[in-house]
């Protein structure tokens, strides 16, 4: 009781008297009854820059939609117009002027559509939610052209009037436009869920971070590639070369360069005069695989309790023969010999040169200003999952045995499963950041591809995809749980492990590429689970048959989104081209609309609710004083 009290009191200095205490609670019950605002998730963004920024502003298709509803008298082309000034409006802004088409009524037409449109889309939030979403500089001046009314006197109209015509005057109409187009996006996606994998395989994933870190509202999970960069940047050897490799495969290095400053001067040299290039299998290539598989032994040998001793294969192998035996006890050929620096003797020990390879590549990770910017974002945005509205987010799996119950991992001294071993991650995860030792950075490393890594979920076969010939040999195990998540039993029960309604929650998952061209579904589980990893990463669009999926979770539905294949910015501000629906899957139709009251956001509120009411109490009964306004003395009025 006495800490109750306590809180109160602490709680009095934001509401010194039952006015403030009465304003609050008037505005909190009424936000209750308003609804919910718009959710999108996204998954497995993979780099891919121009992409996510396009789906980021034309909000996976929703502006396009509300621009058809408020304008429906416009033209197809004019629609377009609207559309691609919202997604980047100094561009077009640019683009129109060169071409002669900015005068006054481009500016006063603009402006009113925008305002327009504005006025439709903040519908759902409350006034104070509004001015909050404008940038203080233009906020006064935009609520103003908000709330003109076309039946007001002629003396405010005219005022309103007024207000358009300083703003063109003061040619400073296209700052109103810039910010009004920004709004909108505000308006339209309330928060933004992203299921990792931000990293790798694209050109860009640095401009994608730098996105990501304006956005106004989002949170994260942390995906298998993220958590790898985490471990880079946090000093894992194993990690920066790991991430070395996957460039290299994907032809994007240059971005470690250029957009992090990590050199890959040293890297070159060494593999020049150590190795030849094949056609398949560059010299840089080989240098850094034989680095990653030799640190990987180091790693395994250091820690037994994780199972991967079939990862040590370089004491198997035979030069001589060009052949190495993998853990079935087959022997296969190798794709090359050329490995200079292997030392049968001690075949997971680095050369000298490697080491001084190694550390140059550590450093660079460790001191990038940029990456570790991004890291502490990911860090201070991320989790290993989310529970969110009733809806259950991770990016790979909760790990299950062969019968379908829930894993039990040795971690420490401890036995976890399910939400407590994606705890137990989490916490790792963390300290890795702290204390930068073996146990931790190599643990990040094991949550890249361990074989119980929530998540991956599969043993990746680093060695063979990159040694052996035989492709058989490339097969990767998944957990049983990618069997089990086509099933509503095993859905309901990973829910109910999180503390989540069955019945109403859904599984929200990335991690593995739905291949729509082969028929494949994204909804798992009788409509329990929905998988959105569609295929941002244009890698993998040949497969999928997509360019990725957006999940939007508004007051009245809960819809999946397949999009199209994007080109470029550049085509989408020169001719109007846009990302389009392929498909719109319905996962679940309200029969009323969802309010605030029923969020997560709402179950806040309430509390706060009773708490007011508690303080209200303690006022109206003289147990604590109140300062009304102008009370000197009160240094909280």
């Amino acid at each position: 009781m006495k800490r109750k009290h306590r809180y109160l009191t602490l709680l009095s200095r934001q509401y010194p008297n039952r006015y403030a205490v009465y304003s609050k609670l008037i505005n909190l019950n009424a936000v209750l009854n308003m609804p919910k605002g718009t959710e999108h998730f996204i998954s497995d963004i993979h780099g891919e820059y121009e992409a996510f920024k396009h789906i980021i502003n034309n909000c996976s298709g929703v502006i396009k939609e509300k621009v058809k509803s408020v304008f429906p008298d416009l033209c197809s082309m004019q629609k377009n117009d609207l559309c691609t000034l919202i997604y980047y409006p100094k561009e077009v802004l640019s683009l129109l002027k060169k071409e002669g088409k900015v005068d006054e009524a481009f500016y006063k037409d603009t402006i009113i559509r925008l305002v327009q449109l504005s006025n439709f889309l903040s519908s759902k939030y409350s006034r104070s939610k509004v001015r909050k979403s404008i940038d203080k500089d233009f906020a006064f001046i935009i609520d103003e052209l908000m709330h003109a009314k076309s039946d007001e006197t002629n003396s405010r109209a005219h005022y309103h009037q007024e207000i358009l015509k300083s703003i063109i005057k003061t040619k400073s109409a296209d700052y109103y436009i810039e910010e009004l187009c920004q709004f909108i996006k505000r308006l339209a996606v309330d928060k933004l869920h992203v299921l990792g994998d931000i990293f790798d395989r694209g050109m860009h994933p640095d401009k994608c971070m730098d996105l990501l870190m304006s956005y106004h509202d989002l949170d994260l999970q942390w995906g298998n590639h993220d958590v790898l960069w985490m471990g880079a940047n946090c000093g894992s050897a194993l990690c920066a070369v790991t991430i070395l490799c996957n460039n290299l495969r994907y032809k994007n290095y240059k971005m470690l360069e250029n957009g992090y400053g990590i050199s890959l001067r040293k890297l070159a040299v060494f593999a020049r005069a150590m190795y030849t290039e094949d056609k398949d299998f560059s010299a840089a290539q080989k240098a850094v695989s034989v680095i990653a598989v030799k640190l990987l032994g180091q790693l395994v040998k250091r820690h037994p309790e994780y199972h991967m001793d079939d990862r040590l294969v370089l004491d198997k192998l035979d030069l001589k023969k060009g052949t190495v035996v993998l853990s079935d006890g087959k022997e296969y050929p190798l794709k090359t010999t050329d490995l200079p620096t292997f030392n049968p003797k001690d075949p997971y020990a680095l050369t000298n040169d490697e080491t001084e390879l190694v550390n140059d590549l550590v450093y660079s990770f460790t001191k990038s200003v940029r990456l570790c910017n991004h890291v502490k974002f990911l860090y201070s945005k991320g989790t290993m999952y989310q529970r969110a509205n009733g809806n259950l987010l991770y990016h790979g799996c909760v790990p299950l045995d062969k019968k379908g119950e829930f894993l039990e991992i040795q971690c420490g001294d401890k036995k976890l499963k399910g939400r407590d071993y994606l705890d137990y991650c989490e916490t790792m995860v963390r300290e890795a950041y702290l204390n930068r030792d073996d146990k931790h950075l190599d643990f990040l490393w094991y949550l890249w591809t361990g074989p119980l890594s929530p998540l991956s979920g599969r043993l990746m076969k680093f060695f063979e995809r990159q040694f052996v010939a035989d492709e058989s040999t490339w097969h990767e195990p998944r957990n049983p749980y990618y069997d089990y998540y086509y099933e509503e039993e095993t859905c309901r029960k990973i829910l109910e492990e999180f503390d989540l309604d069955p019945d109403k929650g859904h599984i929200i998952n990335g991690h593995t590429p739905i291949m729509v061209k082969q028929g494949e579904s994204p909804i798992r589980g009788n409509g329990k689970l929905l998988v959105i990893d569609g295929g941002f990463c244009k890698a993998y669009q040949s497969k999928t048959g997509i360019a990725g999926y957006t999940l939007i979770f508004s007051s009245h539905y809960l819809h999946l989104k397949a999009h199209t294949p994007f080109t470029t910015i550049a085509d989408a501000i020169a001719s109007n081209s846009d990302i389009e629906d392929m498909q719109v899957l319905s996962v679940e139709e309200f029969k009323t609309r969802m309010m605030v009251s029923e969020t997560d956001k709402g179950q806040e509120i309430k509390e706060l609710i009773r708490d007011l009411t508690d303080l209200l109490e303690l006022y109206q009964g003289g147990s604590l004083p109140e300062t009304l306004q102008g009370d000197k003395d009160n240094p909280f009025v």
